[in-house]
C-alpha cells in the first residue's frame, strides 16, 4: 500500500517535473534498478534456478521497473535537455505513423500481454535458459512492451495522439483480464520443466504482484481522468459566466 500511495502522488500530465528534474530522474534510477536486478546479481542467480524467483524478476522487468520509467516521463526531460533542432527532430519521429502504432494502447497491450503467453505457453521459455543471447532479448522485450503499455494508458509523455479515458480503462481491464487468465492458467499447467510448487507459487506471485502493480495504474489513470473533468468543468464554467456578462452588457 506504501507503494500505491508513493506512485499516486506523482503528478501526471505536463506537471510530472512539478519538482523539478531531480524527481524525474530519481524515478528513472529506481526505474533501472528494478529492471537490472532481474539480469545482474542475487535476483538472477535465483530466477535463473527457482520459477518463483523467475517471476518475482518479471514484476520487476516487466511492471515496475516500466511504471517507474513512466512516471519519469524520459521523453518529456530529452526534449527539455535537447538543442530545440534536435528536439524537433524527436518530436517529428514521435508523431509518425510508426510510433502512433506502437503507442497504440491495442498494440501496446497486445505486444504486453500476448508477449507473456508466448513467452510461457511454448518453448521460449525453457530456451531462453540455454541461450544468453535469447534471455538478453526476452528480458529487453518484456520491459520495452511492459513501458509502451504503460506509456499509452497514462500517457504522461508527448503522444502522437492521446486516446480517451474511457477507451484506455476499457483496453486496460482487458489488458488485465489477458494478465489474470495466464497467471491461473500457469497455476494449472506450469511451463515445460517446471516443478508444481514453484509454478504454483510463482503463479501466484505473478496474479497478486501484479494486481499491486496494475492498481497503481489505476489510481494515476484514474487521478488523471478526474482532473481532466475536473478542468474541463471549470472551462465550462467561465465560458457560462463570460457569457452571461456578455448578456448583461449588450
Amino acid at each position: 500500500m506504501r507503494f500505491i500511495y508513493s506512485v499516486s502522488i506523482v503528478p501526471t500530465g505536463r506537471s510530472v517535473f512539478g519538482n523539478g528534474r531531480g524527481c524525474a530522474s530519481f524515478s528513472g534510477y529506481r526505474a533501472q534498478f528494478f529492471s537490472a536486478s532481474a539480469l545482474v546479481g542475487p535476483l538472477a542467480v535465483l530466477a535463473h534456478e527457482n520459477f518463483t524467483w523467475h517471476m518475482a524478476g518479471h514484476l520487476f522487468v516487466g511492471m515496475l521497473g516500466p511504471l517507474l520509467l513512466a512516471l519519469g516521463a524520459p521523453v518529456t526531460l530529452l526534449l527539455r535537455t535537447l538543442p530545440v533542432r534536435r528536439a524537433r527532430q524527436v518530436s517529428r519521429l514521435l508523431r509518425s505513423r510508426i510510433a502512433g502504432f506502437y503507442i497504440h494502447p491495442v498494440t501496446a497491450a497486445m505486444l504486453n500481454i500476448g508477449g507473456l503467453w508466448m513467452l510461457y505457453t511454448t518453448g521460449l521459455f525453457a530456451a531462453m535458459h540455454h541461450h544468453l543471447w535469447l534471455h538478453i532479448l526476452v528480458h529487453a522485450q518484456v520491459f520495452a512492451a511492459g513501458y509502451l503499455f504503460t506509456v499509452s494508458m497514462l500517457a504522461i509523455d508527448p503522444l502522437s495522439r492521446r486516446f480517451s479515458y474511457t477507451y484506455r480503462t476499457i483496453v486496460f481491464i482487458l489488458a488485465l483480464a489477458g494478465h489474470g487468465i495466464l497467471s491461473k492458467f500457469l497455476y494449472a499447467y506450469p511451463p515445460h520443466g517446471v516443478p508444481v510448487e514453484e509454478a504454483r507459487a510463482g503463479a501466484m506471485l505473478m496474479y497478486y504482484g501484479g494486481d499491486a502493480v496494475d492498481l497503481a495504474i489505476i489510481v494515476l489513470l484514474f487521478r488523471g481522468w478526474y482532473l481532466s473533468a475536473n478542468r474541463a468543468r471549470q472551462q465550462f464554467r467561465r465560458e457560462s459566466t463570460l457569457g452571461c456578462l456578455c448578456k448583461k452588457h449588450s
